[in-house]
């Protein structure tokens, strides 16, 4: 019996540029921004660099959705190669491009299954790669899906702020939060636990966010995940936001405090979640992985 050609797609919000795992049959859909009331596209018309030099002035800089249209023309040319889609999009709890994808696919006959893995970033990265191995091991579209929606939420990301600017532009801290924030030099750490980016502490200084982080995956690795570091099926990540001198000097430290847990990625951080935080973040990640 044939087995059905698979292709596996997903967003630039996983990280991952263009054409860095199209040989491997991957497909990324790139994101869109409003700037100033202009469409920008992510890797193609808007580099990082662009996009950092753009989102400190004060233009308006906002994250946008894929166009229905832009999503079923990405859909339709991969299956005139393959028989079935797999698509892995951001989390639904951090964006609607779920939920319109899932919509979408209804359309399509049975041929693309959207996968909703509560991923963003480097963990989501993880997930395509895992999609990956399984696809290459004979698994169908059905249980690559099942698989990824059964293991997502074995993730964790923390991130440490290095400015309250943008999180105040984007009104989740207060304007005075952030100037007391500012004068007391606090870094704010955020989590995304799947559905949401949220508040985790605050820290004096950016090396007291580092080791509360690092005090975090410590307690994830020993506890809920202790099981999966057993069998050496759990990594770690490190992204940042045009800090990848420290994220190269922070994955240094991880990988002394966590020998049994190999470090994968050392990514920018995706742009999706640049928008809210501004440069110099750096952020962490423990993922279960294959």
């Amino acid at each position: 019996m044939q087995h059905s050609k698979i292709a596996i797609t997903t967003d630039s919000n996983s990280g991952l540029s263009l054409d860095e795992w199209k040989e491997k049959d991957v497909f990324v859909l790139p994101m869109p921004f409003l700037i100033g009331g202009e469409s920008y596209f992510e890797n193609i018309n808007l580099s990082q660099d662009d996009f950092y030099k753009l989102l400190a002035t004060k233009i308006g800089v906002s994250t946008s959705q894929p166009s229905i249209g832009d999503l079923s023309d990405f859909w339709t040319e991969i299956l005139k190669e393959f028989d079935t889609i797999v698509h892995v999009p951001m989390s639904s709890g951090l964006s609607q491009s779920c939920a319109t994808a899932q919509n979408l696919a209804k359309e399509f006959d049975g041929k693309v299954l959207v996968v909703d893995n509560h991923r963003i970033s480097v963990t989501l990265k993880e997930s395509i790669s895992d999609a990956i191995q399984l696809r290459d091991n004979g698994k169908t579209a059905e249980e690559i899906k099942t698989y990824l929606e059964n293991t997502g939420a074995d993730s964790a990301i923390y991130i440490a702020v290095d400015t309250m600017t943008y999180l105040k532009r984007g009104g989740r801290v207060t304007g005075a939060a952030a100037m007391i924030g500012s004068l007391l030099r606090i870094k704010p750490v955020l989590e995304i636990r799947g559905e949401k980016l949220d508040k985790y502490m605050l820290a004096r200084s950016m090396q007291k966010a580092k080791e509360a982080m690092k005090s975090a995956i410590k307690n994830h690795l020993e506890g809920e995940f202790a099981e999966y570091m057993k069998i050496g099926k759990m990594c770690i990540s490190v992204a940042h936001t045009q800090n990848a001198e420290e994220a190269e000097i922070f994955c240094a430290e991880l990988q002394k405090a966590f020998p049994n847990a190999p470090i994968h990625y050392c990514d920018p951080l995706s742009l999706s979640v640049s928008c809210h935080i501004g440069p110099g973040a750096l952020a962490v990640t423990c993922t279960r992985t294959l």
